[in-house]
């Protein structure tokens, strides 16, 4: 009991010289220890790597999950140690209304097709995005809020512990300076050699571990290139699916296909995202040429070589089936639809969309 009662009083006369010397530093009555100027840029670069691991850890989890009431639910899960409901991601819940409204209008229908077609493609990105959101959890999000929960509190708590070690060593100088008879400056004396030491320990403990900053950037930096990784393969997923849905809906013999598809398909173009050379073959010329060119071919007489782009599959006797990259003569009949052209293969011939083709010469 009597050790614990002196316990007691001499941490709060040592927390009680701690807050005199520490408002007598802001009030500039009393001279502050500096940190060596190394100390000083470790403690800097630490608080700065914190700071933006923080800002970019929060902004990547609103990337990965925008619905904010998800993102708290699942934050409330994770400190329970339970695991969150299953629920539809964005891209799901749009296939999953597609879908249901395909069915509804029939999926004999253009459109009803259409809209199924393309809420099973909405189903592939988002399982895709489903799978991004996990990679991106374990390889960049955990590593970042292992260090915050980690690496950081012990640095904050050492660094915490330096600065009361440099509080101690202050107050007894101040208590050195102070004393007047031998006695009391003999005491001072002694109190102030072992503040210093526990002072300089304290600052190479902080030291050691703030030099290990640098091999977190290390670190970070691998997660960060894994990250990369992810996006890329995510993207590179959405694009393929795209590219295979553009196809599909090209196949309908409707007029959307003419009006809508080849702006579409020339801004795909463009694009040409890794790992994805042997994708499906798109228009080699923009809306404006390819028009031009079978605008001449209609108001000229003769035929011309044309490149199949998409399979086509002839709605009736008087349509021409076509197989993508096959080439076949193509020429213009008067009266005919300016969205279709008569292609001939062989002995065969009937009408062919202009979409799906290619001028060759």
């Amino acid at each position: 009991m009597d050790f614990n009662v002196k316990k007691l009083a001499a941490d709060a006369g040592t927390f009680l010289s701690r807050a005199v010397q520490f408002t007598e530093e802001k009030l500039g009555q009393a001279e502050k220890t500096e940190l060596d100027a190394h100390l000083e840029n470790l403690l800097t670069k630490a608080e700065s790597t914190k700071q933006w691991t923080e800002k970019i850890m929060k902004q990547t989890e609103v990337l990965l999950q925008p619905n904010p009431n998800a993102r708290i639910e699942e934050f409330v899960y994770e400190k329970l140690d339970r695991k969150a409901p299953s629920r539809l991601n964005n891209q799901e819940q749009l296939s999953q209304y597609m879908i249901d409204a395909g069915s509804e209008f029939g999926p004999g229908t253009a459109y009803g097709n259409a809209l199924i077609k393309c809420g099973e493609t909405q189903k592939r990105i988002g399982g895709a995005h489903r799978e991004l959101v996990q990679t991106g959890a374990i390889n960049f999000l955990t590593p970042f809020r292992n260090f915050i929960e980690g690496d950081y509190k012990t640095i904050s708590r050492e660094r915490k512990l330096l600065q009361n070690k440099r509080l101690d060593l202050d107050a007894a100088k101040t208590r050195l300076k102070k004393a007047k008879v031998a006695e009391a400056r003999a005491s001072a004396e002694q109190e102030l050699r072992i503040t210093q030491s526990e002072f300089d320990r304290q600052a190479e403990i902080t030291r050691l571990l703030l030099e290990g900053i640098s091999s977190t950037h290390a670190h970070h930096l691998r997660c960060l290139n894994d990250f990369v990784e992810a996006q890329m393969t995510y993207f590179a997923q959405c694009y393929q699916y795209m590219l295979d849905l553009q196809k599909q809906l090209g196949s309908f013999p409707t007029t959307f296909a003419s009006n809508n598809n080849q702006s579409a398909l020339t801004t795909m173009q463009s694009v040409s995202p890794p790992s994805i050379s042997a994708s499906a073959p798109l228009p080699a010329a923009s809306n404006s040429v390819v028009t031009s060119g079978f605008s001449e071919l209609k108001a000229a007489s003769g035929n011309r070589k044309a490149r199949v782009l998409y399979d086509y599959d002839a709605a009736n006797s008087s349509e021409l089936s076509l197989l993508a990259d096959e080439v076949i003569c193509v020429y213009s009949v008067p009266g005919m639809d300016s969205d279709w052209l008569m292609g001939e293969r062989g002995n065969q011939k009937g009408k062919v969309p202009i979409t799906y083709l290619e001028l060759l010469n």
